[in-house]
């Protein structure tokens, strides 16, 4: 975002800081849709992914929604089909504050249907109008836009709340395997080539804070240093050099050299001689 505002040109993938995030998300809180920019904007939700999540896609007890279905918009055609992928079709872990926020979120629906009455259009869907219908994607996509620029933040898309999430979610601390789960890319390559540079800021972070950490225990600890390789040398003294030792025999009365053989003993029986 920095890069983009110095220079101008916008980069392939553009996100908020948290700073940033958190104002945009307290700005909306009062707009219709807060929970769903919540929930892109954590959880990585694409805009067709959030216009279709169904009631019966979430389990608020087990804090889990199912992402089964999407929403594709074609001009003034709207469709329903699967995800995006294979690995689109995935199971998004909701905290606790979502489950809450989703909670209030679906009584708030039920008050306006019994508001509207029989002119509710029950959907089933999660995210809908003021009389129940579904969303069109597009309608989500220019809504953002308009909050955006009511809220004064740098100008970012719908989809760039998304790869805000996964921004989050490596900086919380987890691991580029889960972010790609819980975004539904196919490839852990495709998640690395989509935020590398992302990624390089929290590299770099990383970095950052690893230096700091050794050099903080280095503070702690100014009394302990490595000698050199030359104290040492000096320390220890010249080399002594030993000859080694001629074996002893014990066995010659103290006398030292080449133990005595003795002489080769005849085990042969003296020949008898007969008498003639």
């Amino acid at each position: 975002m920095r890069a983009w505002q110095e220079t101008g040109e916008r980069p392939a993938v553009a996100v908020w800081t948290t700073e940033q995030t958190a104002t945009f998300l307290a700005f909306v809180v009062s707009d219709r849709l807060a929970v769903m920019w919540w929930l892109i904007a954590l959880r990585g939700l694409r805009r067709g992914e959030a216009a279709g999540l169904r009631w019966a896609d979430v389990d608020l007890d087990a804090g889990v929604a199912m992402i089964e279905q999407q929403r594709i918009a074609n001009g003034q055609m709207i469709t329903v089909g699967p995800p995006k992928s294979a690995a689109s079709r995935r199971v998004v872990a909701l905290d606790r504050h979502t489950v809450r926020l989703l909670r209030e979120h679906r009584r708030r629906q039920r008050a306006e249907q019994k508001a509207v009455g029989e002119c509710w259009g029950e959907s089933g869907y999660v995210f809908t109008a003021e009389d129940g219908a579904p969303l069109n994607p597009d309608f989500l996509t220019r809504r953002f836009r308009r909050l955006v620029g009511e809220s004064e933040l740098p100008p970012v898309r719908l989809h760039d709340l998304r790869h805000g999430a996964a921004s989050l979610t490596h900086s919380a601390g987890v691991d580029l395997k889960t972010v790609q789960a819980q975004l539904g890319h196919s490839s852990i390559v495709l998640t690395a080539d989509t935020y590398t540079s992302v990624l390089i800021d929290l590299l770099a972070h990383a970095a950052e804070a690893t230096a700091r950490l050794v050099l903080a225990a280095a503070a702690r600890n100014p009394g302990h240093r490595y000698r050199r390789e030359g104290s040492l040398r000096k320390s220890a003294g010249p080399a002594e050099t030993f000859e080694p030792r001629r074996p002893v025999n014990r066995r010659s009365n103290g006398h030292t050299g080449v133990k005595r053989r003795r002489p080769p003993t005849s085990h042969r029986r003296p020949t008898k001689i007969k008498g003639a």
